[in-house]
């Protein structure tokens, strides 16, 4: 009787991503998007807690104050933020601008979308805290 011969396979830790920075940070935006929906999630709980009227609105808030949920959510925010700051980093690579067949600097695009995250961020304060 033959046996095949079995290929070796160097063992992997399964954490073989969390050593180096830019594996880490990759499987940590990939894991984001779990968070990304649990805000679409909560958002649109929300939306029906308010439409439903007052006392649904109050039962949602009372709900929201649990400790779980605001630990939830605040992890969430973290999640979202590294999201954003590494799609940000990645725009210029995901997108080549040109202007009068010039592309665009990396340094450009990356500062017009912090810009235009910060604007939109005021104007949203303005509305909310008004």
């Amino acid at each position: 009787m033959t046996t095949t011969p079995q290929l070796y396979r160097k063992p992997v830790s399964t954490f073989w991503w969390a050593r180096r920075r830019s594996y880490l940070f990759f499987a940590l935006r990939e894991l984001s998007s779990v968070f990304v929906a649990w805000f679409v999630v909560y958002f649109l709980l929300l939306i029906h807690a308010v439409s439903s009227g007052s006392e649904e609105y109050q039962r949602f808030l009372s709900w929201s104050a649990n400790w779980w949920v605001v630990a939830l959510n605040t992890v969430a925010l973290l999640f979202v933020l590294l999201h954003t700051v590494t799609w940000f980093d990645l725009a210029p690579k995901a997108m080549a601008v040109r202007v009068r067949n010039r592309r665009v600097a990396p340094v450009v695009i990356v500062g017009l979308h912090y810009l235009l995250w910060g604007l939109l961020t005021a104007l949203v304060l303005v509305v909310v805290l008004r």
